[in-house]
């Protein structure tokens, strides 16, 4: 039986926007890591996007276990063992360099996306929550904006750190085992240090919302059971499709974008100098979410998904049929119009499941998981094809987000979310 929520402080917007911000820089910097680690052990595109893979897989597999941790403990609480989780993460990140072995990185960025899973189960409908029912996309658009102030700053800190005077791979039959392991692990000593660091500013948010979990009126949910019945609602079934292909997309373009652009006929440039693009193309994302926070409140969420959906499925297909400076700017232009597409899919998905919320959240983070299936057939298709053919697939998924964002439209729904 269900019982009244009581909805939480709204102070707690701001300090729960931190966590966006965040996990925004950790998730944008694998896109530093994999050209780093392509030319470190001389990886094709379908074995680097094992990167994406092991991260976003992480989503699918602890999203569930994460929802029940949350019902279990309540949102701050689960908030800080996501945290510690996070820095475990980053603390792997050391004898994986050390020792220069490549699934060893893999496991790494499997456990620090467990711990970023806790927090998008909690801190995304604790942020819809921190409000009124009325604002939320717009609420949650504009702590997605902070979200891609990290991402935007992390290729540009990456670069510098980690993209900076990459060395080509040496032959392995050339060097002894020994030679070829002191080579990757010096190669790697400068991911080891970033992370090193990243993972004492993780273990410090972890002790303020430590310290603050008694003063945040942030519900546990462990009345509710979880299951996949709430899969019953169309509008959580197809928000989760939208968020496996969504994240799926965007993943695989910034993943990819620097070995695209360093490509002869686009712009012939370096892997340090095109991670600069990539640093715009999450700065657009940051930018059309402070703007969506502001339009979403007068214009209805489905058919302002559904047309950004379409501009980056046209921005898409014009970064595969042409070449140079155009092709470059389609690519990093869709940023802008990935915008306010993963909070307004989320805001739309938990519409109206009052005390079935945190399933929903939770069945939405596992959606996540298309950020380790679409990148990865992605890069398969690039080492068949080639980059054009392969930018086909984005196109598709952008494609189905439009038809979601319509259909929610048509149904006359206005987002609003409340939990148990």
């Amino acid at each position: 039986m269900s019982q009244a929520v009581q909805r939480p402080s709204t102070w707690m917007a701001p300090l729960v926007t931190s966590l966006f911000f965040a996990w925004g820089f950790s998730t944008a910097l694998n896109d530093i890591l994999v050209p780093k680690l392509k030319a470190l052990f001389a990886l094709n595109y379908t074995e680097v996007m094992l990167t994406q893979f092991c991260f976003f897989a992480a989503y699918f597999l602890m999203s569930w276990p994460a929802a029940k941790i949350i019902a279990k403990l309540g949102y701050m609480r689960g908030i800080v063992v996501g945290l510690v989780v996070m820095a475990l993460g980053c603390l792997l990140f050391t004898p994986a360099a050390r020792l220069g072995v490549y699934p060893l990185f893999l496991m790494a960025l499997f456990t620090l996306a467990t711990g970023i899973t806790l927090l998008q189960v909690a801190a995304n409908p604790l942020m819809a929550l921190a409000g009124s029912e009325e604002t939320a996309s717009s609420r949650l658009n504009f702590a997605q904006a902070f979200n891609s102030l990290g991402t935007t700053i992390a290729p540009l800190i990456g670069a510098a750190l980690i993209l900076k005077n990459i060395a080509p791979a040496p032959d392995p039959h050339s060097l002894t085992p020994a030679a070829l392991g002191a080579f990757r692990s010096s190669q790697a000593s400068v991911i080891q240090f970033s992370y090193l660091a990243i993972a004492g500013i993780f273990l410090f948010f972890a002790l303020i919302f430590w310290l603050l979990r008694q003063k945040a009126s942030a519900p546990a949910t462990d009345a509710t059971p979880l299951g996949f019945a709430v899969l019953r609602r169309p509008q959580l079934a197809f928000g989760c499709v939208g968020i496996f292909v969504y994240v799926g997309a965007e993943v695989a373009l910034s993943s990819l974008m620097i070995n695209f652009l360093i490509q002869p006929h686009i712009l012939d440039t370096t892997a340090e100098h095109a991670a600069r693009y990539v640093s715009l193309y999450w700065g657009g994302a940051m930018v059309g979410r402070i703007i969506g926070s502001a339009a979403l409140r007068f214009i209805r969420p489905g058919y302002a998904l559904g047309a950004c959906a379409l501009i980056a499925a046209t921005l898409a297909a014009t970064a595969g049929l042409t070449t140079g400076t155009v092709a470059a700017i389609a690519l990093v232009a869709i940023g802008l119009f990935n915008s306010i597409q993963f909070p307004t899919i989320f805001t739309l998905g938990i519409d109206g499941l009052d005390e079935e919320t945190p399933q929903g959240s939770g069945l939405l983070c596992m959606a996540i998981v298309g950020g380790a299936i679409v990148p990865l057939l992605t890069g398969k298709l690039i080492d068949q094809f080639g980059f054009a053919p392969a930018l086909t697939l984005p196109v598709l998924c952008y494609l189905f987000i439009a038809g979601y964002g319509f259909w929610t439209a048509r149904r006359n729904t206005t987002p609003r979310a409340t939990a148990k």
